[in-house]
């Protein structure tokens, strides 16, 4: 251990450690002070062109029987302006922002997984750049954000328009699984010694809620991403109602994704609140306690409400009081959020500065988004209103006053602590002025403009219906708020270049992060607080100093690794040393072979797609090989005067979780399989008649004895490798009856009769497929838990091969027993009366 007399010495030392070097060697970063910086920097990239595509809307739509561009441009503008501020703009910078700030909100030096997190920035700005690439080309998706099937089907949109969206956004989607499933675990197992759950900063809570959002409310719309796009390039006919499809079935896929995503942007805006607030309020958030009941709260709900989208497709009648019911209910977390902000400022001493004006900006906005919101909540307006532009404009002021107001107060409040400059203020007054009367200039009058009947998604409209010139008005607000924005954008430059520096905390808050230098060091903190009190009731000003000398947990470098604390989940006592990998290229290599598997998928290159697959994955693999101990080293120092265990000698460390989580996200994608198979046999049309098919049984027994007798013998791996035996021979067991468990089920898949003629067919067929790649990747699981015991990196007291194996494996075995079920159940019945 290097000792470290004084601050400098010791900033130099971990410096060494933790830095990336300039020039290529930035492609190598895994820092997540870089990587979050480089998210944000990219998605207000998007921000900008969804913002173009929003002027072109709106001056198409300026006057009656305009020409200025035609309806097939038209259609590809606004699915791109949708596409681009959900998918490319909205999630990606409150990811970029989470992924920056949560570690030095937390009390950590980094993330949980600083290579997947480099690999999701990858995967979003290419991407990305395939969407934008498609626009340039004239064959941008044209089907609407949502992409409504059949109109996205191949008959009706025969070109690659589709395939884009479907793909690309599945690619995109990459960063979005990755970065909720790294948010969750770093939550959890990193907060600062001592920050219990019950004092974490809110801005904590509302990411954890978030993140476990996105593990379960992402997958629906991959799968149907995927169905789709099976369904496009192979004729497996999940949505054609003419063989036994329906296309009710996107929009349950879709929606079971679209609503809570709603509130996956809203929540960490709503965080952003919740600590910009107490702030210039200058007392502690009011209702600690209950606005975090509220957020558990708006997370269980989100997912019931996925149907009010769906009020005119004909669902009965008592499903339809139920989602109106519970999309009202959810008024009451976001109301007792916003009363809790509201009763913070009246108690306080409020001071006012450029985050409180948009602050204001998202009180008045939102609430407004909020009452159209119930009000389209019940049904009998509902039916009125709905694919009227007074959905767009309820949309528009849910989305901007929920997340961009927020959003802007963050920048504000955060950017010193980017730039290490304060903002000089000359434009941000005007530039908050003008944002304010554009928007709602703009969209204020798009209520009007619905309620008189305006239909959402034309491209130009008659002059004798009356909407001429609250449309004119609106198209006149449009600009204004984009001349708003280009001032924030100058007043962000002005500041990096001419702002006044500080030291540390300019606003005189309360949380961990103003604890650090700005621009903060590349470890974040020389040494890791003890938190004994509530983590946004701290004086940063005082501990910052302090954390510099090395007082604290991990204050020294030690065998030139990178070193940051593991805590027990929910009381944050000191558990583990995390050892953090080192900055690789091998996430960007990644990245772009999973790029190529993607493009050879979009171009129609199937022959190509298996070699861009076997590419990523040998990558994969290549990922952990530099990763481990190859002895017991039992406790060490952490200082303090305590010890800990490295991460690979405790059972609960990140590793482990982050698994459990990627499979609590497989199955959720895994249900809404198995939800679709049954919803297409209890309601689609046309399987009335079907005949029963004969499938093996005794295949499908097998198959199911092989996969499950895998998992106990991974299981029995586990326990003698605990017990200080040897796990080799179960192990090579589990990895050969899962091949087995793949041969049988690849020829049940060969022995489904024509999967491209009846949707029954196609069902079964990716059931099947789905238990089939789950087998392969747990053989995969314990074959590598095999390598890494022959390489010496297992042992009684390192055990985290053999957990991940028997994990997985019993996993495909759950997942074999019900996909054989449900594909013996479509095999023997049709239509259900």
């Amino acid at each position: 251990m290097s000792q470290t007399p004084t601050p400098l010495r010791l900033h130099k030392e971990l410096d060494r450690i933790w830095r990336t070097p300039p020039g290529i060697h930035r492609l190598s970063s895994v820092n997540h002070t870089v990587l979050g910086k480089r998210f944000m920097v990219v998605a207000l990239c998007f921000f900008a062109i969804g913002g173009l595509l929003s002027m072109l809307i709106r001056a198409q739509l300026a006057t009656p029987n305009s020409a200025f561009i035609g309806p097939e441009l038209y259609n590809q503008i606004f699915t791109m302006h949708g596409t681009v501020m959900m998918f490319l703009f909205a999630i990606p910078m409150f990811e970029g922002f989470v992924i920056y700030m949560l570690p030095k909100m937390l009390g950590a030096r980094d993330m949980a997984f600083p290579r997947l997190t480099a690999y999701g920035f990858w995967c979003y700005l290419f991407g990305g750049l395939i969407l934008i690439g498609a626009m340039l080309a004239g064959v941008a998706p044209n089907g609407g954000w949502f992409m409504y099937t059949p109109l996205s089907s191949k008959p009706y949109t025969p070109g690659i328009n589709a395939d884009v969206w479907l793909l690309g956004i599945t690619f995109v989607e990459i960063s979005a699984v990755t970065a909720a499933i790294e948010i969750f675990v770093s939550i959890l197992k990193m907060r600062a010694p001592g920050m219990s759950l019950t004092r974490m900063p809110l801005m904590g809570w509302y990411m954890l809620v978030t993140s476990g959002m996105m593990i379960i409310g992402f997958p629906p719309l991959i799968l149907g991403s995927i169905l789709l796009e099976l369904e496009r390039a192979f004729e497996l006919p999940f949505f054609d109602p003419t063989r036994g499809g329906d296309p009710l079935l996107w929009q349950h896929l879709f929606w079971l994704f679209g609503h809570p995503e709603v509130y996956i942007i809203f929540l960490p805006a709503a965080g952003a609140l919740s600590t910009i607030i107490p702030v210039f309020a200058q007392r502690p958030i009011l209702g600690y306690r209950a606005i975090i009941a509220a957020i558990v709260a708006m997370g269980f709900l989100s997912f019931g409400l996925w149907v009010h989208h769906m009020f005119t497709v004909g669902i009965p009648h008592l499903a339809l009081a139920f989602f109106s019911a519970a999309s009202a209910l959810v008024a009451i977390p976001t109301a007792v959020q916003i009363f809790a902000w509201l009763g913070t400022l009246a108690s306080g001493r409020p001071r006012w500065d450029i985050p409180m004006l948009y602050v204001f900006g998202f009180f008045f906005v939102f609430v407004i988004g909020g009452l159209t919101g119930v009000m389209l909540a019940m049904v009998p307006f509902n039916t009125q209103a709905h694919d009227t532009y007074f959905v767009v404009a309820h949309l528009h002021y849910v989305l901007v006053g929920g997340f961009v107001f927020p959003m802007l107060a963050g920048i504000y409040h955060w950017m010193p602590h980017i730039s290490g400059r304060q903002s000089l203020y000359r434009l941000s007054i005007p530039a908050f002025w003008l944002i304010f009367i554009g928007f709602n200039l703009t969209f204020f009058l798009m209520h009007l403009t619905g309620l008189m009947g305006m239909p959402r998604r034309i491209s130009t409209y008659p002059s004798n219906w009356g909407w001429d010139w609250l449309n004119l008005l609106s198209s006149v607000g449009g600009f204004i708020l984009t001349m708003g924005f280009a001032l924030v954008l100058a007043d962000m430059v002005l500041q990096f270049r001419f702002g006044r520096f500080f030291r540390r905390d300019p606003w005189s808050a309360q949380t961990l992060e103003w604890a650090t230098a700005t621009p903060p060091p590349s470890y974040n903190f020389a040494a890791i607080p003890r938190i004994d009190r509530r983590a946004d009731q701290l004086e940063p000003a005082k501990i910052g100093p302090v954390l510099a000398g090395g007082s604290g947990y991990l204050g020294f470098a030690r065998n030139g690794d990178q070193e940051t604390m593991g805590v027990e989940m929910t009381t944050g006592a000191p558990e583990h040393v995390i050892i953090l990998p080192r900055r690789t290229f091998l996430p960007l290599w990644t990245a772009l072979a999973t790029a190529s598997f993607f493009l050879a998928l979009l171009f129609g290159l199937y022959g190509l797609t298996p070699f861009g697959a076997l590419l990523t994955l040998v990558l994969f693999l290549l990922w952990p090989t530099t990763l481990g101990q190859k002895k017991d080293f039992g406790p060490v120092s952490i200082g303090m005067g305590e010890t800990a265990v490295l991460d690979v000698e405790c059972t609960s460390n990140v590793s482990i979780l982050a698994n459990r989580a990627a499979l609590v996200m497989n199955g959720t994608l895994f249900s809404s399989l198995l939800f679709g198979g049954l919803f297409l046999l209890v309601v689609a049309p046309n399987w009335q008649g079907i005949a029963p098919l004969d499938l093996p049984i005794w295949l499908a027994v097998v198959a199911v004895l092989a996969a499950s007798l895998s998992a106990l013998c991974c299981w029995m791996a586990r326990r003698a490798n605990t017990a200080g035996n040897s796990a080799g021979v179960p192990l090579a067991l589990a990895g050969l009856g899962q091949l087995v468990a793949l041969g049988l089920l690849v020829g049940l898949m060969v022995w489904v009769p024509q999967p491209t003629e009846h949707a029954r067919q196609a069902v079964i067929f990716v059931v099947l497929g789905y238990a089939a790649l789950h087998c392969g990747l747990a053989a995969l699981m314990a074959f590598h838990a095999l390598l890494r015991l022959h390489q010496g990196y297992l042992s009684a007291r390192r055990q985290t091969e053999c957990i991940l194996a028997w994990l997985w494996n019993g996993y495909a075995a759950g997942a074999t027993c019900l996909a054989l079920g449900l594909s013996l159940l479509l095999a023997m019945m049709g239509q259900i009366p």
